[in-house]
């Protein structure tokens, strides 16, 4: 490991783990050092890295949560940063759904959103790594992005030259008004990390100049996170309230420009699923795609889009034509297929199976260190963050997730072909308390996410028990 790192902790002896990787070519480390984690970037990009670490220093010592910046080394291609946890906002939001604690986490992240636009009016351009401002050419750049790497994957014919005359104007449109505030440019939970539940924002580094809009459009209509028509409006509703407090708004204009906003994100997007996904073939990536279609059909059902013809065409075909193919794991058709994923206790035996099937699969959590065996985790469960913030940083568990990930998809995808009606999967601890649990939870999510199936989800030991603490 690097030099200024060892000389940052004084010598003293550290545990590292390799972090996965998402879009980016950047590799992440959480180091362990005397009872305190930090997380390690390693990037070759040096002008990404300057611009990442003039952001940060900047938003941090103007209150905006963004990790602290702790050391650098010397040619600027590794830096160490506070650790700001490994659950994201939109993590939280497909384990717990639209509940209140969860909408309050949205409303946090958007005023800070709003004193993060309003600060950055004062940062300086020369550091902007990706572009100064988001103006025109950036605009024709999202939409060309989308067109190169999306809808020419997926449509043959269309008229190209008069869907690139509408792009230009709808990019002169968007590009009308100077903006002189922070775009943060890739705004979304993934990159809205949750340390004792506060949100603090990472990958920040292709901000600039911009749109207030594009920003809120960019969170409020992330795929995955799948916001509800009556949070979105809230949420918009929210956010121009505190902007109120710094700026005035024209609430009129401002929607407008933000529903062109949205379909820019939203064609954006596309563009970035169909090089990494389709192209690249990063499996991550092709799971949104069915994700991002819904999202741009509901955007079609709650906006006109008169003035842009052919690309409203084109993106009906897309939507009508080219979603069943774009993941063939997600069946156009219902299926028949329920599946019982359960958690259980070792101590209590194997569950029994109901149905007759005598198949499916039973996942031993025994492997991985149970946090059952220290005082502060014996009385939570799997569901607790504390319980998960220890397994997914100090044991193997995300591994073995993802093993078990592509054994049960092989099942999955099979049985619903054959129109099977039954498929069981369990985890199985020492208690049915922390491991299986957490397990159970994430199996559940994952079918729900990838193949919007039926899931029955048990904890057996746990429901017995009726959740109480101080088991």
């Amino acid at each position: 490991m690097h030099d200024f790192v060892r000389q940052y902790f004084g010598g003293a002896a550290y545990e590292s783990k390799v972090l996965p990787k998402a879009g980016s070519n950047r590799n992440y480390y959480r180091l362990a050092c005397n009872h305190q984690t930090y997380i390690l970037c390693e990037n070759t990009g040096v002008s990404e890295n300057e611009t990442f670490l003039y952001y940060a220093n900047f938003f941090h010592s103007h209150g905006i949560p963004v990790p602290e910046v702790f050391a650098i080394n010397e040619d600027k291609t590794a830096y160490l940063l506070q650790d700001v946890g490994h659950e994201s906002l939109l993590d939280r939001i497909q384990r717990e759904g639209q509940t209140d604690e969860v909408k309050l986490l949205y409303q946090k992240s958007l005023r800070a959103l709003v004193r993060m636009q309003m600060l950055g009016a004062t940062l300086d351009d020369r550091y902007a790594f990706a572009a100064h401002t988001f103006d025109k050419a950036m605009v024709l750049a999202d939409l060309n992005y989308f067109k190169y790497y999306f809808l020419d994957l997926q449509i043959e014919s269309y008229d190209k030259m008069g869907l690139q005359e509408e792009f230009e104007r709808l990019a002169t449109e968007l590009s009308a008004e100077v903006c002189p505030y922070f775009m943060f440019r890739d705004f979304q939970g993934r990159n809205i990390l949750l340390l004792d539940n506060e949100p603090f924002f990472i990958d920040f580094q292709g901000g600039m100049k911009g749109p207030l809009a594009y920003d809120v459009a960019s969170l409020l209509w992330q795929a995955k996170a799948n916001l509800s028509t009556e949070w979105r409006s809230d949420l918009l509703d929210d956010y121009l309230q505190e902007l109120r407090k710094y700026i005035p708004v024209d609430e009129s204009k401002f929607r407008q420009s933000y529903s062109r906003f949205v379909l820019i994100r939203l064609l954006q997007v596309l563009g970035a699923y169909g090089r990494r996904g389709i192209i690249e073939q990063k499996q991550h990536f092709l799971d949104s795609i069915p994700f991002a279609l819904q999202n741009l059909q509901t955007w079609l059902h709650q906006y006109p889009i008169n003035d842009y013809p052919l690309l409203g065409r084109c993106m009906v075909q897309l939507i009508e034509r080219e979603a069943p193919k774009s993941n063939p794991s997600i069946e156009p058709i219902e299926s028949p297929l329920i599946i019982r994923v359960q958690s259980f206790s070792y101590k209590k035996g194997m569950p029994v199976d109901e149905t007759g099937n005598g198949g499916g699969f039973v996942f031993d959590c025994r492997g991985i260190l149970n946090p059952g065996r220290f005082a502060e985790y014996k009385a939570l469960t799997g569901r607790d963050q504390p319980v998960i913030d220890f397994l997914v940083s100090k044991t193997r568990i995300t591994e073995f997730l993802q093993a078990a990930y592509q054994a049960v998809d092989i099942s999955v995808e099979d049985y619903r072909q054959r129109n099977f009606e039954n498929l069981s999967i369990s985890f199985g601890c020492t208690g049915g308390q922390h491991r299986s649990v957490y397990c159970a939870d994430a199996m559940a999510k994952h079918l729900q996410e990838k193949y919007n199936a039926h899931v029955v989800l048990c904890h057996i030991e746990q429901e017995a028990k009726n959740w109480q603490n101080g088991i």
